[in-house]
């Protein structure tokens, strides 16, 4: 049964925010600022849960949630794209319909979007957007946006967040992380990937799931955007190599070359991920959106499509600015 998106809010539709507090308190009280006065402006009902503690963002995020959809309202998830996923994993699950306030280091997930990466401009832009179902990943029972992954990438992910806490989020911080990280010894991972009834045998360092058009473009993989385009996701896995061999390919994801290195990558709507019985493992460290955990075997990626109903594609202030002067003029 294909799934129906919500309808269009009404205009003074409430806006439940959940905002991640970071590091930096001043910049989040400025950010919370912001976010208040933009929606006072425009005489928006808004309530907004700041969180400090990450252990509580998903039961906040769970609770604003209810409070979204008993109130019509708009579920609003502002931070970085583990925030964003953890939030949007609750308005899947109630069924409410998502906005978008980017404010992490790569962001994505908004940017695939077309919204502002400017905190006064996405919020004002989020007061002109309209709903269009989006499609998300789901590895087992937790769903992604942008990428999950299982091997050597979940603990890059837990070294580049150990050298933010000490040297600042930015992109270049996580580009030395990713450096050090293929510079230390690593073990290949042997897998088992079912696919349509189809077994295979896979060695790899790590196993990427993507679901996002603009990142698989950043990195050179042009050839496999179509596919999440039209409902599936993306798997790519770097053949085994050696310290210099995967620092050469972390080189060429920078560069957007990935396509030319030794890697498998294919398309798909649902795949199974074993490991050998001898291995006896378990479970696994495994990502979903930068937010690092273990999950029992097997592993299951699949694709949900259009079942975030998010908000999306609002005027900016300076084009909302440029269209009333148009109209002045004639």
């Amino acid at each position: 049964m294909p799934f129906e998106s919500p309808p269009e809010p009404r205009p003074d539709a409430p806006i439940f925010i959940v905002l991640n507090a970071g590091s930096g308190h001043s910049e989040t009280a400025i950010r919370r600022s912001t976010i208040e006065s933009v929606l006072a402006a425009a005489g928006r009902a808004c309530h907004l849960e700041m969180v400090d503690d990450p252990a509580r963002l998903q039961d906040i995020a769970r609770d604003m949630a209810q409070k979204a959809l008993q109130s019509d309202g708009i579920l609003v998830a502002a931070g970085g794209d583990g925030t964003i996923n953890t939030v949007a994993h609750e308005a899947v699950l109630a069924g409410c319909i998502f906005g978008v306030l980017p404010q992490g280091t790569f962001n994505y997930f908004g940017r695939t979007h077309g919204i502002p990466e400017d905190l006064a401009e996405a919020v004002y832009s989020l007061l002109r957007a309209r709903v269009r179902p989006v499609q998300v990943g789901l590895l087992n029972n937790k769903i992604f946006l942008v990428n999950a992954s299982v091997g050597l990438y979940p603990k890059l992910l837990e070294e580049r967040e150990h050298d933010k806490q000490q040297y600042g989020r930015s992109r270049v911080v996580a580009f030395f992380s990713a450096i050090k990280m293929a510079l230390r010894p690593h073990r290949h991972l042997r897998i088992t990937l079912e696919q349509d009834g189809k077994e295979r045998r896979l060695r790899t360092t790590t196993l990427f799931v993507g679901n996002n058009r603009l990142q698989l473009e950043q990195v050179g993989m042009e050839g496999l955007t179509e596919a999440v385009e039209e409902g599936q996701l993306v798997a790519i896995a770097p053949r085994p190599m050696g310290k210099l061999g995967l620092l050469g390919l972390l080189v060429r994801g920078m560069l957007g070359r990935l396509k030319d290195a030794d890697v498998e990558a294919f398309a798909f709507k649902r795949l199974t991920v074993r490991t050998p019985a001898v291995y006896g493992r378990k479970r696994l460290k495994v990502a979903a959106d930068g937010e690092v955990s273990q999950m029992a075997m097997p592993l299951e990626f699949r694709v949900l499509e259009g079942r975030l109903a998010l908000m999306v594609q609002g005027a900016s202030r300076k084009e909302a600015r440029a269209v009333s002067a148009g109209a002045e003029d004639e």
